[in-house]
């Protein structure tokens, strides 16, 4: 039998350590079995394998947009207005305008209710029978849509589709995110946000297409069952893709996630880099399956006996975890994402471009041709996410809001000709800083900044407060455009004035980082009494996998070795 090997920690490089734990983990008691890692290789590697999940992922967010979308010009079509009265705004129904606003808000309650599921369910499931039991729901939502005949039916249909979208929404980017590599993360998900605005580009367009049937309900019905191209190419396509391998690897899958790994970085599992990823995610789930309810390590021998599941009350940890700060920066980052008011211009283009003097055709016309320059905007983040980081954007993004929305106010008061068209510009103006600063950036911050133990229930929080602030934006702009005009500019105004100095002193940059690594950002900053803010922003921090992550991760180099242990401990002087 082979006589040992020296430690791992006293290699000299990682490449060394990684070479030694290959050989290491051949031997009996140690590891992974390579013909079990090559059992679970994924059909798909490499680019093949990156582009199928942004296919899917995408196409998860295509939905999403067109869902988002559909509604708008069908709100004033005559066949959608002959089938359900209650949506035409008139003097002698004063109550209609809430009835409107009712009829678009109440998919947000649905949505609001599937986000908050996931955070029982997500984690039993994983990721790919989470998306694609949200996928279903959502097809027989849909079904249920197109065949109604009376308002509430319809509520209730909408309902029921926007729990299967919840589901999704609070899924797809955490999924995405935990496949994707950190050089290119950001563009990925990015991408998912431009594909939300070509959803609504789409149902603009569908919409502006089928107004001229005027003697059919299929002029609505049809542009609603649309999305169920949508829904049925999400399910097939999940069903063809690996599990997340931050996933498999904390409910101990660990020669599948190697598997994963090894396929979506299109390496051998013996290089480098695959180890480096696999022992850095084997670090994270080492130390949050030992965190105790006050956010301290349990270093008892039964820690690693203890339920791979998160309990709620861990959200509100603090210690290294920083779990508590991360969770609610979520929290706020997609209630911020609402407040800045996207969604009175989304849901309501047509009656907003009507308000500006424009004709039926006309308005649907100007409300595809800005859906169309939101989805071709989404391209300026896609390129600059790498680049400049997740807060500028966030931050010029906000500013250029800030200051659209107060010039609409200003020239709504006004209310001439010139002031009209220069208001139509500004709508268009007003898209595009949103899909620079916060279209995709929402989704990819929320599924980056949060630890792997915790990171499916504070998606769901997160992705619960977009839909409950969409909820409250939708069901508030109906009535207030009613009562006072072109006064609902200045509120939004001030609300992405207040959402700038948020961003600033609060929002951690995660560009550039591992998820892993975010990990290792707040527990240094804990460890030296920081502003995480300021210690994200440092290039001096060190990857996680690295035995200087050890250190401040808290972990027993032993995780490293067949010789040790997985125990966290202090951290030690080098």
């Amino acid at each position: 039998m082979t006589s040992p090997s020296p430690p791992v920690e006293q290699l000299a490089s990682f490449e060394d350590k990684a070479q030694h734990e290959e050989i290491e983990s051949a031997q009996p008691g140690f590891g992974l079995d390579p013909a079990e890692v090559a059992a679970h290789a994924p059909s798909l590697r490499g680019r093949r394998l990156t582009a199928a999940l942004a296919f899917v992922a995408g196409t998860g967010f295509t939905l999403f947009g067109y869902d988002q979308g559909v509604m708008s010009a069908l709100l004033t079509a005559n066949q959608f207005e002959d089938t359900f009265p209650q949506v035409i705004v008139e003097s002698s129904h004063p109550n209609h305008a809430t009835l409107q606003s009712f009829l678009i808000a109440i998919y947000e309650v649905g949505c609001l209710t599937g986000a908050l599921s996931n955070l029982w369910i997500g984690d039993k499931l994983g990721r790919r029978r989470t998306i694609f039991l949200g996928g279903w729901i959502m097809i027989i939502g849909a079904i249920v849509q197109t065949a109604s005949y009376n308002y509430w039916q319809l509520v209730a249909a909408r309902i029921f589709t926007g729990f299967g979208n919840g589901l999704n929404t609070s899924t797809v980017p955490t999924y995405h995110a935990e496949c994707s590599p950190a050089a290119k993360r950001g563009k990925l998900i990015m991408l998912e946000g431009s594909l939300i605005t070509f959803g609504v580009t789409v149902a603009y367009w569908f919409d502006f297409a089928l107004y001229f049937s005027t003697g059919s309900s299929a002029q609505w019905r049809v542009p609603i069952a649309l999305q169920l191209i949508f829904e049925f190419i999400m399910v097939i396509c999940v069903g063809f893709l690996p599990e997340s391998p931050r996933w498999l690897m904390k409910h101990g899958h660990h020669a599948e996630a190697m598997a994963v790994i090894s396929a979506l970085e299109d390496k051998d599992p013996s290089h480098p880099e695959v180890q480096r990823t696999y022992y850095g995610i084997r670090e994270a789930v080492a130390i949050e399956n030992d965190v105790l309810p006050n956010g301290e390590k349990d270093s008892s021998p039964n820690a690693q006996m203890r339920s791979n599941k998160a309990s709620l009350r861990e959200l509100l940890t603090g210690g290294r975890s920083q779990n508590f700060r991360r969770a609610t920066i979520g929290v706020v980052c997609q209630m911020m994402q609402q407040l800045t008011g996207i969604n009175l211009i989304t849901y309501y283009a047509t009656i907003l471009f009507q308000r500006l003097g424009l004709s039926d055709v006309n308005s649907r016309i100007m409300a595809a041709a800005n859906g169309t320059e939101y989805f071709l905007a989404s391209y300026i983040a896609y390129a600059l996410v790498e680049r400049v980081g997740r807060r500028t954007l966030m931050l010029v993004g906000t500013a250029g809001q800030c200051v659209t929305m107060l010039l609409l106010a200003i020239l709504g008061s006004i209310n001439n000709g010139p002031a009209q068209i220069i208001s139509a510009i500004l709508l268009f103006a007003f898209n595009t800083f949103f899909a620079i600063g916060w279209l995709g950036m929402a989704w990819l911050y929320c599924a980056e900044l949060s630890g792997l133990r915790i990171r499916a229930p504070a998606n769901a929080l997160s992705t619960a407060s977009n839909w409950t602030f969409n909820f409250v934006v939708v069901m508030v702009v109906g009535p207030s455009f009613n009562n006072i005009s072109w006064k609902t500019y200045i509120v939004f105004a001030a609300l992405n004035a207040a959402i700038l100095p948020v961003i600033y002193f609060f929002f951690p940059e995660t560009g550039g980082r591992s998820l892993e690594d975010m990990d290792v950002v707040f527990a240094f900053a804990y460890n030296e009494g920081l502003d995480p803010v300021k210690v994200s922003l440092r290039k001096d921090i060190p990857l996680a996998g690295s035995p200087e992550a050890d250190e401040i991760l808290g972990v027993n180099p032993g995780l490293r070795s067949p010789y040790g242990t997985s125990t966290p401990t202090t951290p030690v002087d080098p």
